[in-house]
């Protein structure tokens, strides 16, 4: 899941449902997917690490060699497309295993991208299932790769709201964060603390993102530990899935930042209807004080509204 392909194409195309089961590694594998929306399917590659004394920073074309020698040894990374870690040439064409005809018109994200000012496009149904064929997941139900790519998108976008409503909270500032998180999540959707400015700043844009599946993030890790010894409040199984997003931040004084943000993706008990649900957790990754603070002001934020008693006295004040 999470698959953008930076290339361009034609116009979007209409997705049908299914009920057949997808391969494992897609959420929809899940007997449990949300409201609220992941990205990047599961690596087995990892990335070496950086040579002692060299750049950090690659060209979008560098290939990525396993040590620290320069060599023009070809591997299948250096095919890889840095900013989504995917096969940059991967085929709309029909495979010899295929029997029936998936569509390969893309669909254009809402996610602007940060090196071009067009957004990111979905992968066309007939490359995500290129991609699960790459992947070895020869199992794949050609009937259920639409609906994949339906959930998909759906669930990028979902993410991609997450992020952008933390940058409407602090990309102009801890100050102006807190005044959006101190009347808690409740006063700030009612748009109660949606505080006017005149400085309208560019919005977020996503400048890459990288799937790490099976690298559990320090929360949760604790809530799986607080799970184990606590499993009638907070037992649940670990999240399917964990990415990367790498957003650029556009600040009051002109400046742009690189904010990375963490999602862990949960699976929930379906709906009564049978629709599978997700539940994301998005937050800020804490790679500094400020990112801390962030986090600590939106959930402190509404700890304190509700615990101060200054909800009740709100409500009753007004009535």
């Amino acid at each position: 899941m999470g698959w953008f392909w930076a290339d361009k194409t034609s116009a979007p195309h209409a997705i049908s449902s299914s009920s057949a089961t997808p391969p494992p590694g897609c959420p929809m594998h899940e007997t449990s997917s949300s409201s609220r929306p992941t990205l990047f399917p599961p690596r087995d590659i990892a990335e070496p690490p950086t040579p002692s004394g060299s750049c950090p920073v690659r060209a979008p074309n560098e290939p990525i060699s396993s040590s620290g020698s320069s060599t023009s040894k070809s591997s299948s990374l250096s095919k890889l497309n840095p900013l989504n870690y995917m096969p940059s040439n991967l085929s709309q064409s029909r495979d010899a295993r295929q029997t029936i005809h998936l569509p390969t018109e893309r669909e254009p994200s809402s996610i602007p991208r940060g090196d071009t000012d067009a957004n990111w496009e979905y992968p066309s149904p007939q490359q995500m299932y290129n991609a699960m064929l790459r992947k070895g997941y020869d199992d794949t139900p050609e009937d259920a790769v639409e609906s994949m790519v339906a959930v998909h998108n759906f669930l990028n976008e979902g993410a991609w709201a997450e992020i952008v409503d933390w940058e409407r909270r602090f990309s102009r500032g801890l100050g102006t964060g807190w005044q959006a998180c101190r009347r808690g999540e409740e006063g700030w959707h009612e748009g109660a603390d949606r505080l006017a400015d005149p400085r309208d700043l560019a919005a977020p844009k996503l400048l890459r993102f990288q799937g790490r599946p099976n690298e559990l993030t320090p929360k949760a890790r604790i809530l799986e530990f607080m799970g184990r010894m606590y499993p009638a409040k907070f037992g649940c199984e670990p999240p399917f899935d964990r990415h990367d997003w790498y957003v650029q931040r556009r600040t009051v004084d002109g400046q742009t930042k690189e904010i990375r943000y963490v999602i862990d993706y949960y699976s929930a008990p379906p709906e009564p209807t049978g629709e599978p649900v997700f539940f994301l957790d998005v937050r800020p990754a804490v790679d500094g004080p400020t990112a801390a603070v962030e986090r600590m002001m939106r959930w402190g934020g509404d700890v304190w509204y509700k615990a101060s008693g200054a909800k009740a006295r709100e409500k009753a004040s007004s009535s």
